[in-house]
């Protein structure tokens, strides 16, 4: 992958006319925002662009996404937002796998899949990222652009409290507030709001709490009955990698989901002398420091068993 300045990538955006924006598996805020915040601002600019995620976009987002349709043509350059690795991509989008022309992303475990690409692994967020190049671009940020790019910043900094938060980074979001970003309900619609079966779930997952290594770590597991009992839909799930690792104590948090194709995925939080990524990427997965992701093609004890080994491993590395 060639690497390009944020300057060469908007030069990229302005110079086509038709463009497809994949967005990664299980999709988080950051890569919906990313995807429907970029392709609202190129059809601003009289490009066509549409969006493509391999999973269902969890409703929860649809104050923004609704505002997209998709006009289903032949798409002549694709761009991938916040994906790390051809391995997040599910579905029909990977499809276009070994075509992708332009990557922009924040992880620094990216592997350089795209032709071209702009890759920040210092930012809060790749939503950050994409606020900036629309400012180069000198977009017109509507509301409903400004509701998806502040929605991919304050879900991948945790309602701005995580490590990787800048002055730049609140200046962003101050930004899109003024260009009509609804702060309060999006914060409150991705943190604050949870329904029954999201709190039944989390009941679920708490009953499977693990400790390991003197309580050093923590695992907890989302199954497919568990989800099944308890009714979540997919967005329910949001939130729940982080619960192990708000206990007192604990360096590594595991949060390990069983999936319908025999997948296990887990998701990872460590405290700052860990490296999650470096966990995720003996499995395939990446991510950050302090927080990574990787799917392990075993049964769940086998696949539990793994990535269990892999932590306490790199958590004796670091004693």
């Amino acid at each position: 992958m060639k690497a390009i300045t944020l300057e060469q990538t908007a030069q990229f955006l302005k110079e086509y006319d038709k463009y497809l924006i994949l967005m990664h598996k299980s999709p988080d805020g950051d890569t919906i925002g990313c995807g429907y915040g970029l392709c609202m601002a190129l059809r601003s600019i009289g490009k066509k662009a549409d969006v493509l995620c391999g999973d269902p976009v969890p409703l929860i987002y649809k104050y923004f996404t609704d505002c997209v349709s998709n006009e289903g043509f032949e798409p002549e350059y694709i761009v991938s937002v916040d994906v790390a690795t051809t391995k997040l991509l599910s579905g029909k989008a990977l499809e276009y796998q070994d075509r992708i022309d332009l990557c922009i992303d924040h992880h620094g475990s990216n592997t350089g899949f795209a032709k071209y690409g702009y890759v920040n692994g210092k930012t809060s967020s790749c939503a950050e990222i994409i606020k900036d190049l629309l400012d180069i671009m000198k977009v017109d940020i509507t509301k409903d652009i400004a509701n998806a790019v502040f929605t991919g910043i304050c879900t991948d900094t945790g309602c701005f409290k995580y490590a990787s938060v800048s002055p730049e980074t609140h200046r962003a979001a101050a930004d899109l507030m003024e260009k009509g970003a609804q702060s309060g309900y999006i914060c409150y619609m991705m943190f604050d709001n949870k329904s029954k079966s999201k709190m039944m779930l989390e009941k679920m997952v708490l009953d499977t709490l693990e400790y390991y290594c003197d309580g050093q770590i923590a695992f907890v597991l989302t199954t497919l009955g568990m989800i099944e009992k308890s009714g979540a839909v997919e967005s329910d799930l949001d939130g729940i990698a982080s619960i192990p690792r708000q206990i007192e104590g604990v360096k590594i948090g595991i949060t390990m989901k069983e999936k319908e194709n025999g997948e296990c995925r887990f998701s990872v939080r460590t405290s700052e002398e860990i490296d999650a990524s470096a966990i995720c990427s003996q499995f395939g997965g990446g991510g950050h420091k302090a927080a990574a992701g990787c799917s392990i093609h075993k049964a769940l004890p086998e696949a539990k068993k793994d990535m269990l080994e892999a932590c306490i491993k790199m958590l004796e590395g670091n004693v």
